[in-house]
């Protein structure tokens, strides 16, 4: 079960950050990033440092308003978020094609809830990647939890560097996790080196849309709050995605950004217009609530100094993310399925 209580929230925040030193890593963060004058050069030759002093920062927060599995979800009509999380697990699993026995990698696996999701799905063998420890820590123990260790485990590594023999895994799959990438074409190769022949990769890539325009300053703004609150180097457009999953020696099955056809919009559990009971603290009052107990344990001592910023800069991009979403200049669940050839 994922932590869900304030003590929890407090108790974990900057992960396996000193304490006493969370408020110099939040100063460290912020000043890679384009919002407070940080280059994109920076961000992509220090994404490791830049990557896990986010989820460090971050995981906590997303814990606590998201539950296990940190993404968003095509939805229907009637569909409450935590069904249409599930789904979206679900239909990578299908794409796929994954049986029992099969042993799958999740690149870039957060804290494990969708591996453990599209695990039992499937009854396969799944090995999430990970290279920020707090959230491997997490993950071992959710997985104990839930009685899945024996066919759930994570490897820490970075993945542009993989530690697996080439052709090692049946199936590989990512969810908005590549997009922390520095290079997209070199990280798509590693994903096709350790892929069998034959065999497929499925992604849901965050991507800036064609109705992104780097003139316009509104749209340069949100783009700038989104890999601020996201700890992303850059964000690549759908086209550069594609490009670079060919460059990388795969064939394209299909793709598409399934954000275009979303009976209700991806971004709603964020949208300050809307209200939910069922994902209260995903809401605009939610999020109020959780930043006020932030400063709150913060000036109490039941935080470390500079939880506060972090759910600020979180709020940013929750704020841009939204505000991409509306305009349609950016999408979380650009989806390509792609199969490694036979032959090479």
């Amino acid at each position: 079960m994922s932590k869900s209580g304030t003590l929890d929230l407090a108790s974990g925040l900057g992960g396996k950050i000193n304490k006493e030193e969370v408020k110099s890593a939040v100063d460290e963060y912020e000043k890679y990033h384009g919002y407070y004058g940080g280059k994109e050069e920076a961000r992509k030759s220090n994404y490791t440092d830049m990557v896990n002093k986010y989820y460090d920062l971050a995981t906590s927060f997303y814990e606590y308003g998201w539950g296990e599995s940190f993404h968003f979800a095509h939805r229907w009509n009637g569909e409450s978020l935590r069904e249409s999380i599930k789904r979206h697990e679900h239909f990578l699993a299908l794409q796929l094609g994954l049986k029992p026995g099969m042993k799958v990698l999740d690149v870039g696996c957060g804290i494990g809830g969708p591996l453990r999701e599209i695990s039992r799905f499937s009854s396969t063998s799944v090995i999430g990647l990970n290279n920020n420890e707090y959230q491997i820590t997490r993950g071992k123990e959710l997985n104990r939890l839930a009685g899945v260790s024996g066919t759930c485990d994570f490897v820490k590594a970075d993945f542009m560097k993989m530690p697996f023999e080439d052709n090692a895994f049946d199936a590989i799959y990512a969810i908005e996790a590549t997009c922390h990438a520095p290079d997209a074409v070199g990280c798509y190769k590693e994903i096709y080196r350790v892929l069998k022949p034959g065999q497929c990769f499925a992604v849901y890539e965050w991507c800036i849309t064609d109705h992104y325009d780097p003139n316009n300053a509104t749209h340069k703004r949100i783009k700038d709050e989104i890999e601020l609150g996201n700890g992303l180097p850059d964000i690549r457009s759908t086209r550069q995605c594609l490009q670079a999953v060919k460059d990388a020696g795969f064939e394209v099955v299909w793709d598409r950004d399934l954000a275009e056809d979303c009976p209700l919009p991806w971004y709603l559990p964020l949208d300050p217009s809307r209200f939910s009971l069922s994902s209260f603290r995903l809401t605009s009052v939610g999020r109020m609530i959780t930043h006020t107990m932030v400063k709150a344990l913060e000036y109490v001592g039941l935080a470390p100094q500079g939880s506060e910023r972090v759910s600020n800069f979180l709020e940013k991009a929750a704020e841009g993310l939204v505000e991409g979403g509306k305009k349609e200049i950016f999408t979380p669940m650009y989806f390509f399925l792609a199969r490694k050839p036979l032959s090479e």
